[in-house]
C-alpha cells in the first residue's frame, strides 16, 4: 500500500499548528494566572541566537503554509510578522489552517515529485516534493514547533509532553 504526500503532510502540520495553539492558550493562561506581563513569554528565547518564541511560531505557520501552496503549486501566502500579542499569534495559526483548509488534497496528487525550489541565504536549493516534505519541511517545523514549547517550558509555563503531542487521531 503507498502513502499519498498528502496524507504525511496536511494531517501531521495541521495537528501540529493546534497542538502549538493550545500550548499558547496555556502560555497566555499561566501569565495572567502568575501576572507575568505577556511580552515576557513572547519576547523569551533559549539562547540568544536563536529566536524568541513570537518568531519560532511565525515561522512554524510560514512553514506550513509553505509547504501546501509550494507541493500544490499555489502562490505562497505572505504573512506581516507583526505579531505582538498571543490573540495574534492565535489569529496567525487560525489564519494558516483556514489556507490549508483551502487547499483540497487532490491538488498535492503527483506532488511527491513536484520540483520545488527555495531561495536560502542568497543560494537556490531544489528539492522533489517528497524530499522537500521529509527532509526540509517537516524537520524545520518540528524544530520551531519544539522551540516554541521550550522556550514556554523554560519559563515555567506548566506544559507536559502531552501538551506537544496532542490528542491521538481520531
Amino acid at each position: 500500500m503507498s502513502l499519498a504526500i498528502q496524507q504525511v503532510s496536511l494531517p501531521a502540520l495541521r495537528r501540529g499548528l493546534d497542538n502549538l495553539a493550545a500550548i499558547l492558550r496555556k502560555a497566555a493562561a499561566d501569565a495572567e494566572t502568575r501576572k507575568i506581563a505577556p511580552e515576557v513569554f513572547l519576547q523569551a528565547r533559549l539562547a540568544p541566537d536563536m529566536f524568541a518564541l513570537t518568531r519560532q511560531v511565525q515561522v512554524v505557520c510560514d512553514l506550513a503554509k509553505g509547504c501546501v501552496a509550494r507541493l500544490a503549486g499555489a502562490e505562497v501566502p505572505s504573512y506581516a510578522d507583526d505579531e505582538q500579542s498571543f490573540d495574534d499569534l492565535q489569529a496567525r495559526i487560525a489564519k494558516t489552517l483556514a489556507y490549508i483548509d483551502t487547499i483540497a488534497p487532490s491538488q498535492l496528487e503527483g506532488s511527491e515529485s513536484r520540483q520545488v525550489t527555495l531561495k536560502m541565504r542568497g543560494n537556490e536549493v531544489s528539492f522533489g516534493g517528497l524530499d522537500y516534505l521529509n527532509h526540509f519541511v517537516l524537520p524545520n517545523f518540528y524544530f520551531h514547533l519544539t522551540a516554541a514549547y521550550a522556550i514556554l517550558r523554560h519559563n515555567g509555563v506548566p506544559l507536559g509532553k502531552m501538551d506537544y503531542l496532542g490528542a491521538p487521531p481520531q
